[in-house]
């Protein structure tokens, strides 16, 4: 009976499992049917809105409009002579295969979508990262760059794979092949396989060499980045990825791989590289719009997908810094055709790019100096990685001391400033402003090179993981641009805020589609820092060694560089002492910021900037191009604002030679007080006394001359204050009350006709002229004047000599005449008592200074009713 019982309680649980089963089973494919047919319906909800399968746009080039900053259509780019066609029987294998062993290896098996490639770039995405691995196939590729925008949607997606099986049906796998090739940007101007070949390495397509065709193979992927022209360093690692891969596939042996990856990516480059003939307007600024969207948007083709670009352009400033390249401006022109100069101008407040000078003869170079040159930058890295820093991380003031001395870096190789001198200590805006090596590396040592390299990394300014001393004064490995100098010279103008400078505002494809592409910006260091180093930089500008490019009435900060050869380039190519490859200048207003590079395409003889002397420029011509550009861009009243002072800072007035900083006293003398910038809360609360009591006069000296009848005051004072004050000299006589004989700014005084007999006590002091409440201890000293000798009245001294007739005719007079005169008894025969002696007299009576009678006073001898 129980075991009736288990058999049956068996039973009912196979039963029971067997019903869940079929249950989960039945949900399963209910859900799979469901979700099967929603795809579907997705999928053709979607392809209704795809656009047709246009075959004239799988061949011609549809050009692109370009916006200015104010919606104003400035220029178009593209069109039929954008590339050169090749047939697919014109293409060697050897290029075919470099393409399908990167691009698509199974291109000739699947019917436009490879679903095992696909499968493969799905696992690899979930499993390292979204955009780990693409998958789209050739055919895929081909249908974006025609008739679809970038956006990485399902829709997108469900219309591509609908499009790739569309074309597939309606062209061989050979016309495939051949419109992708002809189509594909390769970067430097060159659309299709054909000009990339001629552009890069001046060849045909059956002369290219197995290095050649997989370095082009490799550049689709991302062209601007892979360029071995500009980024020979990446291009040269992304070829080899392409060398391994057709190893991989059979293409080529692994002994020809090897030998073509021993070759140098750039050494076989055409030395004149010319870019594809197409009559763009302002093509300095096209040139970084086609590179933005190539960047940004991958697989499109600005050339020929009939896109509406906006742009940040402003067309005035274009043609101004264009004018000022050409030779018609005489400013930037020199007798070598290797001189090059370089242009970037922003707004400073944006980031935004308003116009790009990419070099002399833009589009026979091949070049875009403003962009795509990476350059030491000298002198004018300071304020980015050494001073800045210093008030971000430290709280150095405007005012903060370095001792400018012999020095050298930590590996012990002394450093020297540009002049060769030392200055001692000075302010960080004296040794900014004047540009001195010693005192810049000795703010990047207090700082520490990573805080340092971080700081300029979040401007814009691309440096290695590690950073040594040299980069202190621009040393750099790698060298940066003029469009990145710019932006990082624009954050300090913009308040500390950083916006990596950008060209393109959005793009609107044929599909009505729109994308965004403006640029984010990011708070990359504190408001103090970026004005204190404003601040500076007006100093800089205004009387520092950047002073040619002062603007009268435009508030402008800035910093000059110049670059140096290398001992073994100065003996090769004979440079002369002073010469230099190229010079910097960046600057800004609050308006517009501008990096200014000249110099040199290639090293060479005679390419070199002449040393400074006589009537030469040729060093100061980056100063001079920004100067110009400033005058004539700069029209409104908005240009020439200053910048404004955030209340993170406040301004003192310290005196001057205070080591650590003390506040001016309001005795201390003007010449002697320096305005500084300091962090809020950092500023010094103590005040000098150095100027509270101003030195007394020392060595006073009072000194009869008895032939002359004067009293010679003379006194000595430090030469160093002599400019700071006056003297003010006082008598008394007789021990009577002292009074003021007069103010002066000599060291000496004569006292005429001095009171025989009487004792006379001088004082001297010294007074702050611009304070006359500052005054010194007086100097004193004492004189007593000898009694005059008492005159007998037939002593012929006191009878004055009669003068001789005025001639012969006249008669002598006779006794009891007056002698011929004036009228005046002579001394001593009057009835008048001689001066001092009578009873009226008063003893404490001043004799006259200098023809003057001291106020309150009465000459001697002179009575009310005399007359001169």
């Amino acid at each position: 009976m129980q075991e009736e019982k288990n058999l049956q309680s068996g039973a009912k649980k196979k039963n029971s499992k067997k019903g869940i089963f079929k249950k989960i089973f039945l949900s399963a494919l209910i859900i799979g049917i469901v979700g099967l047919l929603t795809g579907i319906g997705t999928f053709a909800y979607y392809v209704s809105s795809t656009p047709p399968l246009d075959e004239t746009l799988l061949k011609v080039p549809v050009p692109s409009k370009v916006y200015d900053m104010n919606g104003e259509l400035a220029a178009e780019i593209g069109g039929h002579e954008a590339r050169e066609y090749v047939d697919a029987d014109d293409i060697p294998p050897l290029v075919k295969d470099a393409f399908l062993a990167t691009e698509d290896v199974r291109f000739y098996e699947h019917s436009g979508v490879d679903y095992r490639r696909l499968a493969g770039a799905v696992f690899a995405n979930v499993t390292r990262g979204f955009g780990a691995e693409g998958g789209s196939t050739i055919t895929q590729q081909l249908v974006k760059l025609s008739f679809l925008s970038t956006d990485k949607t399902l829709k997108r997606k469900a219309q591509e794979f609908y499009l790739a099986y569309q074309l597939e049906s309606r062209f061989t796998k050979d016309e495939i092949l051949e419109m992708y090739l002809n189509r594909i940007y390769f970067s430097n101007y060159a659309y299709g396989i054909s000009n990339a070949a001629k552009n890069y390495y001046g060849k045909s397509l059956d002369e290219l060499e197995l290095h050649e065709a997989a370095m082009l193979a490799g550049l689709p992927q991302s062209p601007n980045r892979y360029n071995p022209i500009t980024n020979p360093d990446q291009a040269e690692a992304r070829r080899n990825i392409v060398l391994t891969l057709m190893v991989k596939h059979g293409k080529v042996t692994q002994e020809e791989a090897d030998e073509a990856r021993s070759v140098p990516v750039d050494s076989t480059l055409s030395d004149d590289v010319e870019k594809t003939n197409y009559s763009n307007r302002y093509n300095a600024f096209v040139d970084r719009v086609i590179e933005e969207i190539t960047e940004q948007l991958g697989d499109v083709d600005p050339q020929a997908d009939g896109l509406e670009i906006y742009t940040t352009l402003d067309i005035n400033a274009q043609e101004q810094v264009e004018h000022l390249l050409s030779d018609e401006s005489g400013i930037a022109h020199l007798e070598n055709e290797d001189y090059q100069a370089g242009i970037a101008l922003l707004d400073t407040q944006s980031g935004e790019i308003r116009a790009i000078g990419g070099g002399r003869n833009h589009m026979k170079t091949g070049t875009n100096y403003a962009t795509e040159i990476r350059v030491q930058p000298a002198s004018a890295i300071k304020p980015i990685l050494d001073y800045a820093p210093a008030i971000e991380y430290l709280d150095w003031s405007t005012y903060h001391q370095i001792n400018d001395e012999p020095y050298s870096y930590s590996s012990g190789t002394e450093l020297n400033n540009w002049d060769n001198l030392h200055k001692g200590y000075m302010s960080m805006r004296d040794h900014l402003a004047n540009s001195r090596n010693i005192p810049a590396l000795k703010a990047l040592q207090e700082v520490g090179l990573d805080r340092a390299r971080d700081f300029a990394v979040k401007l814009g300014i691309p440096l290695e993981e590690h950073i040594n001393e040299a980069y202190a004064i621009g040393g750099f490995t790698n060298g940066i641009s003029p469009l990145q100098m710019a932006g990082a010279y624009s954050s300090f103008g913009s308040g500390g805020v950083y916006t990596e400078p950008y060209a393109v505002t959005k793009v609107v494809f044929q599909d009505g589609s729109t994308v965004n592409l403006s640029k984010d910006s990011e708070v990359a260091m504190k408001d103090s820092t970026a004005f204190m180093i404003t601040d500076m930089l007006k100093t800089s500008v205004r009387s520092g060694l950047a002073n040619r490019a002062h603007v009268p009435g435009l508030n402008i900060a800035g910093k000059s560089g110049t670059t140096n050869f290398a001992s073994d380039t100065i003996s090769q190519f004979n440079i002369p002492e002073g010469g230099v490859p190229s010079t910097w200048f960046a600057g800004y207003t609050p308006t517009y910021t501008a990096a200014v590079w000249t110099g040199f395409r290639r090293t060479g003889e005679n390419n070199y900037l002449r040393p400074i002397n006589g009537s030469n420029q040729d060093q100061y011509l980056s100063r001079e191009i920004f100067k110009q550009l400033m005058e004539n861009i700069s029209t409104t009243e908005a240009d020439k604002a200053d910048f404004p002072v955030p209340n993170s800072v406040v301004r003192v007035p310290i005196e001057k030679g205070t080591n650590p900083p003390l506040k001016a006293s309001e005795f201390t003398p003007s010449d002697r007080v320096t305005n500084e910038y300091f962090v809020k809360g950092t500023e010094p609360k103590e005040v000098s006394k150095e100027y509270d009591k101003i030195p007394s006069p020392s060595n006073l000296k009072a000194e009869f001359d008895e032939e002359a009848n004067v009293i010679n005051l003379n006194w000595e004072y430090p030469e160093d204050r002599l400019a700071d004050v006056k003297f003010v000299i006082s008598a008394a006589v007789n021990g009577g009350s002292a009074s003021n004989l007069t103010e002066t700014k000599d060291l000496g005084l004569v006292v005429e006709n001095p009171e025989p007999g009487a004792t006379y006590r001088f004082e001297v002091t010294a007074v702050l002229e611009e304070n006359n409440d500052n005054k010194s201890d007086s100097a004193t000293q004492t004189l007593t004047i000898p009694e005059a000798v008492e005159e007998e009245e037939e002593d012929d001294s006191i009878i004055p000599e009669i003068p001789s007739p005025p001639n012969d005719d006249e008669e002598p007079p006779a006794d009891g005449e007056e002698p011929p005169g004036d009228g005046e008894e002579p001394p001593g025969d009057g009835d008048e008592e001689p001066p001092g002696d009578g009873d009226d007299d008063d003893d404490d009576e001043v004799p006259p200074v200098n023809g003057q009678t001291p106020p309150g006073r009465t000459p001697p001898g002179d009575g009310d009713d005399d007359e001169d």
